[in-house]
Parts: C-alpha cells; structure tokens; sequence
C-alpha cells in the first residue's frame, strides 16, 4: 500500500528524514484512483534490483505482503486477465456476497480459498478469474519451493510472541489516529480513493471509509482496524512459515533483532 501517493499515516510510510539519504523505491507511484497490480511490482521492482545489482550494489528488500514478495524473488508468471470476465464475476460477487463466492473458490481450488481471506472479493474475484480462463486451480500459478528468480537472495524474518505482537499493533492503531489518520482519509477522498478498488480496501483506511459514510463509529472503527491487524498478522506468519529459506530472528529489542538481520544478511553496513 505504500505504492500509494498521499497513504502516509495508515502505512507506516517512513518519512524523508527516516530515510536517512537511503535510496527508497517502489513508494509513491500511484494515485488512489488506480488499481494496484502484483505483476506491475514484479515487473518494476525487478527492473530496480537488477540495475542496483549489477552496480554492485546490495539491495534490501523490506515488506510483510507475501504474495508481493513472492513474486519479486521466485520463478512466478501471472496469468493474462479478461476485464470482461473479471468485471462479470465481480458485479455477480457484489450481488452475492464475498461468502457465497468465497465457497465456489473452495469448490473449485481449495487451496486458494485457504489462503484468502473470506473478506477479500478482490483476491476471490482474481482467482475465480484466472480459474475460468485458464481451466486449472489458480495454485498451480503460485511459486514452488527452489524456483527461486534470485538464487543467492537470503531472506530473514522478524518474529516475537502474540502477546507483545498485539500490544504492539494496538499502539501502533492509536498512534495513527492520534497522527490524524481519519483527516488522511477526508483528504484521499477528495482525491477518489473511493473510485478504485485496491486502496480503498487497505486495513485503516477501510474502516475510517466506513466510519466516514455512518457504517459504523469511531471506537468501533479503531478497533477493527486493530482486529484486522491482528488477522493479517496470523495470515503473514502462516505464509511465511512454509517457506524454509527464511532464518526467523526471534525476541523483543527491535534495535537487536534489526542488527541480527543485517548479520545474516551478510551486510557490513547500511550507508
């Protein structure tokens, strides 16, 4: 979501003094109108890490959204897509609920229903999509274990227990408020976040949207921001705990946990 112009405050979106003079990419690059794309980032992030790479450059990659990550490191194609036939299964799941076509995708690939969230049309719809035009489960497009697009990538993961996790994503929900979030929001619609689909169902700001337009109050819009995140929380580490290339760093001190990944990453320094 930190593609997105103006989604600053809901994302954590480090500012330019937090940058520190560190090139940042793949921030900024989209208006709030336009839809997201996996396959764009593949194709655009690979672009930046092949070019700083053969500069002899190390690159960092930073982000929890698995499927996104997924695609820059490993061997992953994305199927063509019909915007007849997405835009047919997407009216007929606004008609029917994300449940009811959240059940046809467990009929048709179990596995994906699995993995996506009955709350997610988008994702639903996508895999729906590719199932039709493709004739086979929308899994079988997913990534393999050593089908990796960057062989001598090291990938390390920062993990503490529930407790400390949750008390941490609920600080982080009221500082976000507190740093003005819902004007943020105000603010992205004048600029029609309400007329795309990716960013408007972004966790934050989909609550204040629903706050916004008297679906529900304030208080009862922090605090499913806060039970949304816990549920993304749970969703990121099954994902990534299939994965076997990835060293888990355990423990509390942010500042330590930071240094062991750097070590493992096999990196001297960050300039």
């Amino acid at each position: 979501m930190q593609l997105y112009r103006g989604m600053d405050i809901g994302t954590a979106k480090l500012s330019r003094q937090e940058q520190a003079g560190i090139p940042h990419h793949m921030i900024d690059l989209l208006d709030v109108n336009q839809d997201a794309s996996v396959a764009d980032y593949q194709r655009d992030a690979r672009e930046i890490v092949d070019r700083n790479l053969s500069q002899g450059k190390s690159v960092v990659v930073v982000g929890g959204t698995g499927l996104y990550i997924k695609a820059l490191l490993d061997e992953l194609e994305f199927p063509e897509t019909d915007p007849e036939i997405r835009e047919r299964i997407l009216q007929e799941g606004m008609k029917l609920g994300s449940e009811v076509m959240h059940q046809r995708l467990a009929v048709l690939d179990p596995a994906a229903a699995a993995a996506i969230p009955k709350e997610n049309l988008r994702r639903i719809v996508r895999a729906l999509e590719v199932i039709e035009i493709t004739g086979r489960p929308f899994t079988a497009h997913l990534p393999r274990e050593g089908r990796s697009y960057y062989p001598d990538a090291k990938q390390v993961g920062l993990v503490m227990d529930r407790d400390s996790l949750r008390e941490r994503i609920d600080r982080r929900v009221d500082l976000m408020w507190e740093r003005g979030l819902v004007e943020e929001v105000k603010a992205l619609i004048d600029k029609g976040i309400l007329l795309g689909r990716t960013a408007r169902a972004a966790i934050g700001y989909a609550q204040v949207i629903a706050y916004l337009e008297g679906k529900m109050s304030e208080d009862e819009a922090k605090e499913e921001t806060k039970r949304a995140t816990r549920q993304y929380a749970r969703r990121q580490e099954t994902w990534f705990s299939r994965d076997s290339r990835i060293r888990w760093i355990k423990g509390e001190n942010t500042e330590a946990r930071l240094a062991s990944a750097i070590k493992a990453l096999g990196i001297e320094e960050i300039l």
